[in-house]
């Protein structure tokens, strides 16, 4: 059961994230954030189809909550999508922005831009399969095929096909010569091509993406488009899922950083019992007291001790505990200096 409609949710999302928004990360995201929509992490069809691992596994607390899949098969794309609705999930986007080798490799991500008519047959397929939204994350544009042209010729073919909503990353993708890192950094924003894209498809919903960093940056681009999707900095800084809730969505509820530190260690627990190491679900918990006092002992005492084997979910109590003595003796040195 969603908390929140999924159009609704759409105003501000979470970009999916590989290596990082695993079902751990979302279910800690959604203890500061009722409303905003969660993304996992891209997943193949291969991997679905034939891998042996629980690619698809996912919290009920996580709604709304969407599948990105990254494939370029139709038949494939369908299959998964199914099993994606069947599962429970409340969207099916296809990885149309990624530009690593092992993506291109696969004949699917960034490199897709140049084949709308293939996206547009998964959108079409997808679609008569399943009752979920079928959406499209995509970039500006891939190498030389860079022009505003280029980019509408591509939503138009895709949105024919039945997809009411993309998600623009306002940079191109180098598919030859740059890194995934470097294709998040040195491409140039062109945020203006995402807006212009939105007065030309009007009845389309359109999201930005691509370097937002601040509420203000949030607030200003939804002045021109449908949504945002902000990645980076909620990891780095989850708290901002907190300024989200009260900010876009008028919700607002008596939470502090201690409190959910608090309510994540029953579920390390629980991970712990099914297996699972302590440091799979506490990774993603590092930034939570981003800079508030004493923040870097936090951070010091996870790194260094929740890695460990065997450690349990008192390790979290113990970082807090550290941190608020280091804070206690910081204020009394300012009171000593006074």
């Amino acid at each position: 059961m969603a908390n929140t409609d999924i159009n609704t949710a759409r105003k501000f999302s979470v970009a999916p994230m590989l290596d990082w928004t695993d079902r751990h990360c979302r279910y800690f995201y959604r203890l500061m954030s009722q409303n905003v929509l969660l993304y996992t992490e891209m997943v193949t069809t291969g991997a679905i189809i034939h891998g042996k691992g629980d690619y698809l596994g996912f919290n009920s607390e996580e709604h709304p909550v969407a599948l990105q899949l990254g494939g370029s098969e139709a038949k494939d794309m369908a299959y998964c999508a199914e099993r994606a609705q069947q599962l429970g999930y409340d969207e099916v986007n296809i990885n149309v922005g990624c530009p690593s080798d092992r993506v291109k490799n696969g004949s699917f991500g960034a490199c897709l831009m140049a084949e709308p008519d293939v996206v547009a047959a998964s959108i079409s397929t997808m679609q008569a399969a399943v009752d979920i939204p079928v959406t499209v994350k995509s970039r500006i544009g891939i190498d030389d095929m860079d022009e505003y042209e280029d980019l509408t010729r591509f939503i138009h073919i895709v949105a024919e096909a039945g997809c009411q909503h993309f998600i623009v990353h306002a940079r191109k993708a180098w598919l030859q010569g740059l890194s995934p890192k470097e294709n998040r950094e040195i491409p140039p924003l062109k945020y203006e091509r995402v807006y212009q894209l939105k007065q030309e498809f009007p009845d389309l919903h359109i999201s930005i993406n691509g370097g937002i960093k601040t509420l203000e940056d949030v607030h200003n681009h939804l002045q021109y488009t449908d949504g945002v999707m902000m990645g980076r900095e909620v990891y780095s800084n989850p708290w901002i899922l907190t300024q989200v809730e009260s900010e876009l969505f008028a919700q607002t509820a008596e939470l502090t950083r201690e409190a959910v530190v608090q309510q994540m260690m029953p579920y390390v627990e629980r991970h712990i019992a099914s297996g699972g190491r302590a440091w799979h679900v506490i990774r993603h918990m590092l930034g939570i007291f981003q800079g508030q006092p004493a923040s870097r002992v936090w951070r010091r005492h996870l790194s260094e001790n929740a890695i460990k084997p065997g450690t349990q979910a008192s390790v979290l109590t113990d970082a807090l505990d550290a941190m608020l003595s280091t804070r206690a003796k910081l204020k009394t040195r300012e009171e000593y200096l006074a």
